[in-house]
């Protein structure tokens, strides 16, 4: 492709013209329709059976493509798309016929038919005029009935899961079938108990923060107001869902890499491009602080990363994994077609040719032009991205995916403490049991490293006082060993088991650019501890880097480099190595520094990710009269308060 005026600064290439989205699209669906049953009710790719077995497979591979080939009819208002409109229609008339072989799964039959049923509400709502409409009567008295069981279901539970009754119950209320008033009311009501500062809402109770919030939580609010009989329901909340939707989007921009990838974090990572879908809403909704110039690019940049990276892959299929397949990123439950929830981020196909987000100029992301630097109030995070490489991290210390106070195990999709858009948490068994990369970790003389999850938010903002902004972040937790129990169920929550406290630990993050200096406080270690602990901090996990230590430790690529330097306490530098870990190599590299463990005792060291290395060896650390005076790699020195929060905490 050749450059053109709408390319933003920093954007290696330009934004996909409409015809392009949709040729993407179309390749998407056609990969897909070539593995549909004879009926065409069941879509199921090659791969291993999924943990809810064959039948929801290929039930997630209609609903799931459904999505997409309802934006392209959408788009197109019906015309000249009449093969996928045959081929859908014919599909959902053998999905309801319960004497099809390829029938669907019901509602009453499996949950997992739950969530797919909202896919299928939606998108019969979407292109009423094309499908429903032309269904016979039998069909659409066989689609109320398969819809019937979510009314008054109270097993659904409270996350986005809210959004399935919902979705059905309007739609079954449009077409004269059975609904729920009060099922309405406590799902608008749940949906609200989720929102939280600056227009983030949680994916229920636990401390979920990750893509649900953009791709799930906003993206159902503003589609629901849109179908047939919603504003009757709303009553004109939907201002607010906007709103809400508006702030969380000025936050969402800077999430994402100047090279496309949205951030590496949280679960269902493997629906990979549906980051793109809060941009595409966004725009459907006419939000007043990002242009539909900037919302287009945002999503552009997001799919654009994964087509650029193989994706889908030569067979024109999703797989599961990232740019490639990697099974461990998905959920046990997981099949061959879950990967196509990723079709949310296409949702920018159901606006027309003559919508005024096709025509508006591009306008770059935060990191395509300059350093940023902002806290997220709500998640615990500081956000930094850096123009010189492109890359966006987050140091994180208020998510974990669990009810505050509960002792857990650490998700390393969730309670690591930094998340980036070009390194990938370690995600294979070992990194469930034993925190490594981006953790501070009591470790016994067998090598078992304790958990934080059930950290305490302390502190999380931005210091603008001085000339040189710098992020500010503390978390204090009691550091907790886990002996798995035998089962365990995760949807994307750390191992359970038997708990032994070790100690607690409270940790302080300056950010600046590419770096962080983070300041580790002993503040006790349990009476009669009869083992020999020692304490470790770990860096960015690099795939297939070449290591190096020193003083400072390191792992590199051609275009990415990790260290990690003491800057406080008697600290010894090294890397660990850990195989078949991350989906983006075969090997992650951890830089990492080994304290000796005393309680009451304060260390610190330097952690940089960026594209090329800075000296470490030139950062300095002064904690002295409640401020941290740091010089950093780049000569710039900052003054910083650094309060004793635990003070606060203790005395509440």
């Amino acid at each position: 492709m050749t450059r053109n005026d709408d390319t933003p600064q920093g954007a290696s290439t330009p934004d996909w013209s409409r015809a392009q989205w949709l040729r993407y699209a179309d390749r998407l669906l056609a990969g897909a329709q070539a593995w549909a049953s004879p009926g065409h009710a069941r879509i199921t790719p090659p791969g291993a059976e999924g943990g809810y077995g064959n039948a929801v497979d290929g039930l997630e591979g209609f609903a799931r493509t459904f999505l997409l080939a309802g934006f392209r009819i959408a788009g197109e208002r019906g015309q000249g798309v009449d093969d996928l409109i045959e081929f859908y229609a014919r599909g959902i008339q053998t999905g309801v016929d319960p004497d099809a072989p390829d029938r669907w799964v019901r509602l009453d039959e499996h949950p997992q038919a739950k969530v797919e049923a909202a896919s299928l509400a939606l998108i019969l709502d979407m292109t009423r005029p094309w499908i429903w409409d032309r269904l016979d009567r039998v069909t659409q008295d066989r689609v109320i009935a398969y819809f019937s069981p979510a009314v008054g279901d109270a097993t659904y539970p409270r996350t986005n899961w809210l959004w399935f009754r919902l979705v059905v119950q309007t739609f079954l209320r449009s077409v004269g079938g059975p609904w729920s008033p009060r099922d309405v009311a406590d799902d608008l009501a749940l949906h609200d108990s989720f929102a939280r500062p600056g227009g983030w809402l949680s994916d229920g109770d636990e401390r979920s923060y990750d893509h649900y919030v953009g791709w799930a939580l906003h993206l159902y609010p503003v589609l629901w107001s849109r179908m047939q009989g919603a504003p009757e329901l709303a009553g004109g909340r939907t201002v607010k869902d906007i709103a809400l939707l508006d702030r969380f989007l000025r936050d969402a921009v800077a999430l994402v890499g100047a090279d496309g990838s949205p951030l590496i974090q949280g679960r269902s990572l493997i629906y990979r491009f549906a980051a793109a879908a809060p941009f595409w809403v966004g725009a459907l909704a006419e939000v007043p602080s990002t242009s539909l110039g900037a919302l287009r690019h945002a999503a552009n940049r997001v799919v654009g990363h994964f087509e650029g990276n193989g994706v889908p892959d030569s067979r024109d299929l999703l797989s599961m994994g990232w740019h490639g397949d990697w099974r461990r990123l998905a959920q046990a439950y997981s099949g061959p077609a879950s990967p196509y929830w990723a079709t949310k981020g296409l949702l920018g196909i159901s606006l027309p040719a003559d919508h005024p987000v096709w025509s508006a100029p591009a306008e770059p992301l935060p990191v395509e032009t300059s350093d940023s630097l902002r806290a997220v109030r709500a998640a615990g995070w500081l956000v930094s991205g850096t123009r010189a490489d492109g890359i966006v991290r987050v140091i994180n210390h208020g998510t974990d995916h669990a009810i505050e106070g509960s002792l857990v195990g650490d998700s390393p999709l969730y309670a690591r403490l930094g998340y980036s858009t070009a390194t990938a948490p370690l995600a294979n068994g070992r990194a469930w049991r034993e925190p490594l990369e981006q953790s501070v970790a009591l470790v016994d003389d067998a090598g078992e490293a304790t958990h934080r999850a059930a950290m305490e938010l302390l502190d999380v903002h931005v210091d603008a006082d001085g000339e040189t902004p710098v992020g500010v972040a503390a978390s204090t937790w009691p550091a907790h060993w886990i002996e798995p129990a035998d089962t365990q169920v995760r949807h994307g929550s750390g191992i359970q088991g038997d708990v032994m406290v070790a100690g607690r630990l409270t940790v302080r993050s300056l950010a600046r650019g590419p770096w962080e200096v983070r300041i580790v406080d002993v503040d006790s270690l349990e009476p009669g501890f009869d083992r020999v602990l020692t304490l470790r901090v770990g860096g960015w996990a690099v795939a297939d880097a070449a290591a190096a230590v020193n003083e400072t430790a390191r792992a590199t690529t051609a275009r990415l480099s990790s260290g990690i330097h003491p800057l406080l306490g008697p600290g010894s530098a090294g890397v660990e190595e850990r195989p078949d870990s991350t989906p983006l190599g075969a090997t992650a590299s951890v830089p990492v520094v080994t304290f000796p463990a005393i309680a009451g005792e304060r260390v610190a060291v330097i952690v940089e990710l960026a594209g090329a290395a800075a000296d470490l060896g030139a950062a300095r650390l002064e904690t002295v009269a409640g401020e941290a005076r740091v010089t950093w790699p780049d000569g710039v020195a900052t003054t910083t308060p650094l309060p004793d929060l635990r003070i606060v905490q203790t005395t509440r």
